[in-house]
């Protein structure tokens, strides 16, 4: 199957992105505050990613993470004041006794999750076709929460993921641009999902 690459003429599929996770800070004098706004632009920018696998069984991946990025906007709006930054949001929601944006951060976040992990295993497993890291990644991150009926349909994505040579080179024209940028961009992405995680442990942020 052949597409045309997701990148300007000699750059890469980042160069693309409206927001990366390398330009969302961390606010580390304030409780790892993540700020609302980047972060769902870097998340939205993210969702291209399962364009560029090239297949429509990622449809209902990349429609399920950019419908819990909605819900998580839907109240940024709703209280913009209580909502600068997701641990807020998630937290003054909490305190009206709904739970719909911080439910919507918890699986968004697992999507994250799900995709961070799966690009880490095929870096560090330079002989593994991309089938194999998604089944991994799904299988520590999604498949434990969803349901028998939603399990088949984001299997079929996980061994509908094109060769890995192929992917490589829809994300950049030259490959040691394209590594170097990914993992720059992937550290970035695991920090924030790290501190997420922790913070989604905590006490404050159940329901």
């Amino acid at each position: 199957m052949t597409s045309k690459p997701a990148y300007p003429p000699g750059g890469t599929w980042f160069d693309t992105l409206k927001k990366s996770f390398t330009n969302v800070t961390v606010d580390a004098t304030n409780d790892n505050a993540i700020p609302t706004s980047d972060f769902l632009e870097a998340a939205e920018s993210l969702t291209t990613l399962f364009d560029v696998l090239g297949s429509v069984a990622f449809t209902p991946v990349k429609n399920d993470m950019s419908g819990n990025i909605k819900k998580v906007r839907d109240r940024q709006l709703a209280a913009p004041m209580e909502s600068e930054t997701l641990q807020s949001l998630v937290s003054n929601e909490l305190k009206t006794k709904k739970h719909t944006a911080a439910e919507g951060l918890l699986w968004l976040v697992r999507g994250l999750d799900f995709t961070a992990q799966a690009l880490r295993h095929n870096i560090s497993n330079a002989g593994d076709e991309l089938s194999v890291s998604f089944r991994a990644a799904y299988t520590n991150t999604l498949k434990p929460h969803h349901s028998f009926m939603v399990k088949p349909i984001f299997s079929a994505a996980m061994s509908a993921t094109p060769y890995k040579k192929d992917f490589y080179a829809k994300l950049a024209e030259d490959p040691v641009q394209g590594q170097e940028q990914l993992n720059i961009w992937l550290r970035a992405l695991e920090r924030q999902v790290t501190v997420l995680k922790q913070f989604q442990s905590r006490k404050e942020a159940k329901w």
